[in-house]
């Protein structure tokens, strides 16, 4: 028997920026990504994506470059998602309660917003030492789909990212991956797709940061099943594509795999 529950539920438009990113100049990549949205996005969308610490880099400079929830780079997400008419996300630097948070904010056109705090940081770059973890998990809706924020790290952890009864269609991630663990972060992406059977939606960014650390993307769309969407590597790319909700319950019916998973719960 078919579920009358998604007949109602659209595809959704996900306009996704692989960005080169300016280190450490929030000016200049606020500027910059105005400019290419401007130029680039052509026809009604429903979500613009952006990569992971998009307005600074992925830099350990958390105090001095930290902003409060009120602050230029939060007024600009607002300003974004009302001039587009759609939902915007990314993650930045936010200083709260004397701590300091890679934040991803999931900003809607009305001017509500949510948030999630990256649960892993990464330690072999220094982030725990001055970032402060999140623990809690984040499901947001978006036109009937259900949508897990996540950021890089939080990849390399399935029992994070599991998708229990179904709670998510779409895990989206948002990162500064390096091209030295691309072929990590290809595999794991289709890893994370096919056994939560949900679209994972991936953004990275290209070019060398400060440290002379190079991204070369490798963005992605992977569907339920596995297959690939949308997929860019190396250069700097602005690209808009649709995903189906029917051909996702289509998989769902078909491979019942879910209902076969182990109970556990996180402590």
């Amino acid at each position: 028997m078919e579920n009358p529950h998604y007949l109602n539920i659209q595809n959704l438009k996900i306009t996704v920026f692989q960005a080169y990113l300016f280190w450490e100049n929030v000016d200049k990549n606020l500027q910059n990504i105005s400019l290419r949205l401007a130029s680039g996005v052509r026809e009604k969308t429903d979500l613009i994506v952006l990569p992971e610490m998009f307005s600074t880099g992925f830099t350990m400079k958390a105090e001095a470059l930290a902003e409060e929830m009120n602050g230029k780079t939060m007024q600009w997400l607002k300003k974004i998602a009302i001039q587009y008419e759609c939902a915007v996300t990314g993650s930045i630097i936010i200083k709260e309660n004397g701590n300091c948070y890679n934040r991803m904010i999931w900003m809607l056109a009305s001017g509500e917003y949510q948030y999630y705090d990256k649960h892993h940081l990464f330690g072999m770059g220094d982030e725990d030492k001055h970032y402060t973890l999140g623990n809690e998990r984040l499901i947001v809706e978006l036109k009937g789909w259900k949508i897990r924020l996540a950021i890089c790290y939080d990849l390399r952890f399935p029992v994070w990212l599991r998708n229990k009864s179904e709670g998510y269609d779409i895990l989206l991630l948002v990162a500064s991956w390096p091209d030295k663990r691309s072929s990590h972060w290809r595999t794991l992406i289709h890893a994370r797709a096919i056994e939560n059977q949900s679209y994972v939606v991936a953004v990275n960014r290209v070019g060398h940061d400060g440290n002379q650390v190079y991204h070369s993307g490798h963005s992605m769309c992977i569907d339920p099943f596995g297959n690939t969407i949308y997929y860019k590597p190396e250069d700097e790319d602005l690209y808009t594509f649709s995903i189906n909700y029917a051909e996702l319950e289509k998989i769902r019916r078909q491979f019942t795999f879910l209902k076969d998973a182990d109970e556990f719960s996180l402590k």
